[in-house]
Parts: C-alpha cells; sequence; structure tokens
C-alpha cells in the first residue's frame, strides 16, 4: 500500500462509520468504473480502433467537429 493511501485510510478512521461508509461506496464504484473501462479497452481490436479513427477522420472532413482551441481558448 502507499504512503498516501496509507495516510487517507487513517484520517477516514477517524469519521464516523456512515461518512467512511459513503467513501468507501464512491471509491468502490470507482474502481468497478475503472475496472470496465481497462476491459473495454483491452478488448478494443486493432479493427474497431482503425474504424473509429476512420469515421473521427469523416466527420473531422465534414466539418462535424470543433477545434479544441475553440473550445479551450489558450489566453495569451
Amino acid at each position: 500500500m502507499t504512503e498516501l493511501l496509507e495516510k487517507v485510510i487513517t484520517e477516514l478512521k477517524k469519521l464516523p462509520p456512515d461518512q467512511q461508509d459513503a467513501i468507501a461506496s464512491r471509491w468502490m464504484d470507482e474502481l468497478k468504473d475503472e475496472q470496465q473501462w481497462t476491459e473495454k479497452f483491452e478488448s478494443t481490436t486493432d479493427e474497431q480502433w482503425d474504424k473509429i479513427a476512420d469515421l473521427v477522420r469523416q466527420e473531422i472532413s465534414n466539418g462535424e467537429t470543433t477545434p479544441l482551441d475553440k473550445v479551450f481558448p489558450v489566453n495569451s
């Protein structure tokens, strides 16, 4: 276990049980979500990635995307 995680758990132990359970529940949901995403990415085939890339290129060609600098302007 990492030092940071041990520190967090030490602090959590100071909380009332209902708050500990609430935080533990959120962590468990986050872990499950992360595992699902990992499984989905690992099971994606090269053909599927190529198809996604082709779709994105087509959307760009059709002007169906917004450049990131329009969404997140850089302050100069």
